[in-house]
């Protein structure tokens, strides 16, 4: 099976910066992959080459094997490809349903709808229930002002509503960023849930804690590119993070070695 998205080759430059130099991406059916890199790695310019929100100057994008390109976030919305961006496009005064909905509200059947486009408040409080209690998500009332919730509730809404509406990818920059522990457990279950579901997640995250708890598979990017992909069973914590400094290497046989040495080392 091919990868449900992948990426080729992206090249992205600001002037004389280059934040994009020639980064590879795979994603596979049902799984959470991390994505972790050092600050200026240019892991937040992949992400939005492949949400939609930045356009490559080169490179290749897929989508179940079929070559896409994505002019703005709806191209990859149409795609089915949802991203939890870290200060999570809520609106704060508008109750969870209406936030569930934001920019995909729906009318009422008949004259109501088409003619004096009432909403169908009824049936998306109805719907944004049902996608929430399918998540293990627990809230008193659709009604309740976003608000009033506290910040894990209100990740859990976003995550929602990127998981209601993404039909092939579900992508989460730092969804535990500024939570406490109790907090972020639960982000984590989240997320854990949407795999449940079939559906694959990319989770950007400084948290190599979390990462290690919840990830498949984990992607290290740096100086613009990707420079291994490892799994949480097989190498540690230290191994990856070595791999982000630039301290370790990835030899062409897969295993990992100190940068100016020989000597493979499997962990």
């Amino acid at each position: 099976m091919s990868p449900v998205l992948e990426a080729y080759g992206l090249v992205k430059r600001y002037g004389r910066v280059t934040a994009m130099d020639g980064a590879d991406f795979e994603l596979e059916a049902g799984e959470v992959l991390a994505v972790v890199g050092d600050n200026g790695a240019g892991k937040s310019t992949l992400i939005k080459a492949l949400s939609g929100a930045v356009v490559p100057d080169s490179g290749q994008i897929l989508v179940d094997g079929r070559l896409v390109r994505f002019h703005g976030p709806l191209d990859a919305r149409r795609h089915g490809i949802e991203t939890v961006y870290q200060d999570l496009a809520l609106a704060p005064a508008l109750d969870i349903a209406t936030n569930l909905f934001l920019g995909r509200e729906r009318r009422r059947k008949g004259p109501l709808g088409s003619v004096l486009r009432r909403l169908d408040s009824k049936g998306m409080r109805t719907d944004a229930r049902r996608v929430l209690d399918e998540l293990g998500i627990d809230v008193k009332s659709m009604t309740q002002l976003v608000e009033t919730l506290s910040g894990g509730q209100r990740q859990a809404v976003a995550v929602a509503r990127a998981a209601a509406f993404g039909s092939r990818v579900v992508i989460m920059d730092e969804p535990t960023a500024a939570l406490g522990v109790q907090e972020s457990g639960k982000v984590l279950e989240l997320i854990d849930r949407i795999r449940e579901r079939g559906l694959p997640v990319v989770l950007i995250s400084h948290n190599m804690p979390h990462v290690f708890e919840i990830a498949d598979r984990v992607h290290v990017h740096r100086l613009g590119k990707r420079v291994a992909v490892v799994s949480p069973k097989t190498h540690s914590m230290n191994a990856v993070v070595g791999l982000l400094t630039g301290a370790l290497r990835m030899a062409e046989d897969g295993s990992i070695e100190e940068v100016g040495l020989t000597t493979g080392l499997s962990r």
